[in-house]
């Protein structure tokens, strides 16, 4: 859909109807999960092309979902809008912003294909060089500053899940080097990921709070801190997890929801929860010991679908009314890994 608010009168009205390598790559989890490599297969395939025509290793933030590049951004003034509430938007500039987070998104993605012999179509050696140049894009801007995962259009800092996302670039990319027997590239794309490492401990560790910023330098928080831990870049047991972790559900939470972050944006100061987040949340919930806790807020996050099973991307934490993208498959695929690391082992029911 398009130009559905975040919030009643917000302005914040976007067309979503692209494919973000965000989104790509928490879709490849969910469908690897789900057993549905038909679908699998061919959303590799589709993003194989995205890199196989990347201009020096360059990934946009999003494309069309024929693999187009340029989503031009206009208003539409004869339209009214969702309920009224304007602008409609048709195209997204955030293709033009610099996030450096689709490095590591489109390396994870596509990393799958060099491990899972289930596939048709497994990577080989080709592919790999082919994704090195990615790799190179991310160790080449992980310590430059960018628009983060929520696109902020007026400010950029360097972001920490940013940065952890270039990390992930070059650590998979040494994993996929390791299976094909790669040694040379294995011990190059280990170091980087190890520098990058570093970094991010001097530049975004907090000693005075003990937890992580969502900035270098800055005492940021966001919920995207809690994905260090899905990325294993932290385990749920290390002490930076668990401060990090307790940070920020303590200052995101609102009842049964979370915010992406709490502070004022180009818009103001968020008024609606970010569904995904919520369910980044379970899973650190789970992963942590407190499984009653991440039950109770699955099964209400279950409890605010619509009559069709969806959910959108927004929900106001206090009336549960759900706004903005629907339905949002960013919000689904965090349902759908949040149900399988839920549900109870076959052993356990068969």
């Amino acid at each position: 859909t398009t130009s559905i608010p975040e919030h009643a009168g917000s302005q914040r009205n976007w067309d979503y109807r692209f494919c973000w390598i965000r989104d790509a790559y928490y879709t490849v989890q969910a469908l690897n999960r789900l057993g549905a490599l038909d679908v699998l297969e061919s959303y590799l395939e589709y993003l194989r092309n995205i890199v196989d025509n990347a201009k020096g290793g360059h990934i946009q933030p999003l494309y069309g979902v024929g693999g187009e590049a340029r989503l031009v951004e206009r208003i539409e003034p004869g339209l009214n809008g969702y309920r009224g509430m304007g602008p409609v938007r048709v195209g997204n500039e955030a293709y033009e912003q610099i996030q450096h987070d689709a490095y590591g998104q489109i390396v994870l993605s596509n990393a799958q294909a060099f491990f899972d012999r289930r596939l048709l179509r497994v990577s080989g050696v080709e592919d790999f060089h082919a994704l090195e140049t990615v790799g190179e894009r991310a160790w080449q801007a992980h310590d430059k500053p960018d628009a983060g995962l929520w696109e902020l259009r007026t400010r950029s800092h360097i972001h920490t899940y940013s940065v952890a996302m270039c990390w992930a670039a070059c650590d998979r990319l040494a994993n996929a080097a390791e299976t094909l027997g790669l040694a040379d590239r294995q011990a190059f794309w280990r170091e980087r990921a190890g520098t990058i490492r570093e970094t991010i401990e001097q530049s975004a560790w907090r000693e005075d709070t003990q937890r992580i910023s969502a900035t270098f330098g800055g005492d940021d928080l966001d919920a995207s801190l809690i994905q260090l831990l899905d990325l294993r870049f932290l385990t749920p047991d290390d002490p930076r997890f668990r401060g990090t972790l307790e940070a920020v559900e303590k200052g995101l939470r609102r009842g049964s929801h979370m915010l992406r972050y709490a502070i004022k944006d180009d818009f103001g100061l968020p008024e609606t929860a970010f569904n995904v987040c919520t369910f980044w949340l379970i899973e650190a919930l789970h992963v942590t010991g407190r499984d009653l806790d991440a039950r109770a807020l699955f099964e209400e996050m279950i409890a605010r679908r619509t009559a069709a099973g969806l959910l959108s991307e927004d929900i106001d934490p206090q009336s549960g009314e759900l706004w903005g993208m629907y339905p949002e498959t960013y919000s689904l695929v965090g349902l759908i890994n949040c149900a399988a690391l839920l549900s109870k082992p076959w052993s356990a029911v068969r």
